[in-house]
């Protein structure tokens, strides 16, 4: 049987001890990004030992990312890949980091980020053929239906426009694994707690943990951007953990 690009292909199945269904999912998750908007770039630097800059710009440049494109950042957070994007574009580019969470938009326009606008991925406001690439940092799994969501990618980039999703996947070796989730899951928000002193963004920080875990399989997610039209589709993994999903619209 065939892939179907109508049904619906969530990143994770449903987290019960978040919330109960997608509706509430959708609430819960706002809500856990707007009250940690302001410790997220510390928990960032804190989680990716002060390297996670370095990678991303390294990771846009790998893309393709240039000078005077025009570029989407969904899943914007507090700006990181959106103001590496404006680095690298320069004057003569532009950039739109389109975020569900005000309070993380708040935060990405204090960081620096010129052009900010609340929305989601799968609901793009912008015509056809509109942009030369669309990026996504770590914010695949908040998403409600990836079949949509790439569809959405597609439609909006211009022809020869690319996308780069960047994520975490857990490691194939059994040992990483254990040590990566040991850090995510147990280290990470006991930091995030004793050190922010914030309940909330330790609740995040606890979920960021499940919805890796239970992410779909990497080859879901390549399927997944191919059934929507993009070719070219690859995955580059770094570090075993940092995965880099491209392809291209024809």
């Amino acid at each position: 049987m065939s892939p179907d690009k109508d049904a619906a292909v969530k990143p994770h199945p449903v987290l019960s001890d978040y919330y109960s269904n997608e509706s509430e999912r959708r609430q819960r998750v706002d809500d856990m990004f707007d009250s940690s908007a302001v410790y997220y770039d510390k928990i960032n630097s804190i989680m990716s030992l002060g390297s996670g800059i370095r990678y991303r710009r390294q990771a846009l440049l790998r893309a393709g990312v240039k000078a005077s494109q025009n570029i989407l950042d969904v899943g914007a957070g507090t700006g990181g890949v959106s103001l590496l994007c404006q680095e690298i574009v320069g004057e003569t580019g532009n950039v739109i980091a389109l975020d569900p969470s005000e309070g993380m938009l708040a935060v990405a326009k204090t960081n620096g980020v010129k052009n900010t606008l609340q929305g989601f991925g799968e609901h793009l406001p912008f015509p056809d053929n509109s942009f030369d690439f669309v990026t996504m940092g770590y914010a695949l799994r908040h998403v409600t239906d990836l079949n949509l969501l790439f569809s959405e990618y597609h439609r909006v980039l211009k022809p020869g426009g690319k996308i780069l999703l960047l994520e975490i996947t857990q490691p194939q070796h059994p040992f990483r694994r254990a040590m990566v989730k040991l850090y995510l899951k147990r280290i990470i928000p006991t930091i995030t707690l004793v050190f922010l002193g914030s309940a909330k963004a330790q609740r995040l920080m606890q979920y960021y943990w499940e919805t890796i875990e239970n992410c779909v399989p990497p080859k879901t997610i390549l399927s997944s951007m191919e059934l929507a039209g993009l070719s070219t589709v690859n995955r580059y993994v770094e570090q075993g953990i940092f995965s880099e999903y491209t392809g291209i619209k024809e």
